[in-house]
């Protein structure tokens, strides 16, 4: 019985282990729920761990919103707009870039909006709402998106019709 016991301690302590491990692991994907929508670019995720992490969309940049007393840019509340429409208050599994942070403490992720884009970067690429944003190492995906937005230019889609200067 004794030895039934320890085997039973065993199986849960290197279960919890593994699971903080896999948790840890860089290339492990996260989920959670987009409970708020910054800008274009950047969404807060109440991970299933029930932390809260500002999340910045890997391989594009959205025009800028207003904030901090600047301007915004053309395009930029669409862009924003859009964002909400297709995360706000959805499940999403994030996959961590190789840097997974930036400058500001936000973590850099490629988002997957569960029944819904299975690529949030690439449907504001090709809905016109976003430029590419190439910065190692996290590029796997540069020249596909490059492509995107090449496409949507040429069709003058989105902010590359919107803001198309005379």
């Amino acid at each position: 019985m004794r030895i039934l016991g320890v085997a039973v301690l065993l199986a849960v302590l290197v279960g919890g282990a593994l699971a903080l491990i896999d948790h840890l692991r860089p290339d492990a994907p996260l989920a959670g729920l987009v409970t708020y929508v910054i800008d274009g670019d950047t969404v807060v995720v109440r991970l299933d761990s029930d932390e809260a992490v500002h999340v910045r969309l890997i391989g594009i940049n959205t025009p800028e919103i207003a904030h901090f007393g600047k301007p915004g840019e053309c395009f930029g509340i669409r862009a924003a707009t859009l964002t909400r429409r297709l995360s706000l208050g959805r499940r999403v599994v994030l996959q961590a870039g190789r840097e997974r942070h930036d400058r500001y403490g936000r973590l850099l992720a490629y988002v997957h909006v569960l029944g819904g884009p299975a690529d949030l970067e690439r449907t504001l690429l090709v809905r016109g709402a976003a430029r590419t944003l190439a910065i190692p190492p996290n590029v796997d995906r540069a020249a596909t998106y490059a492509g995107l937005e090449g496409d949507a230019r040429r069709a003058g889609r989105g902010l590359w019709g919107a803001c198309a200067q005379g």
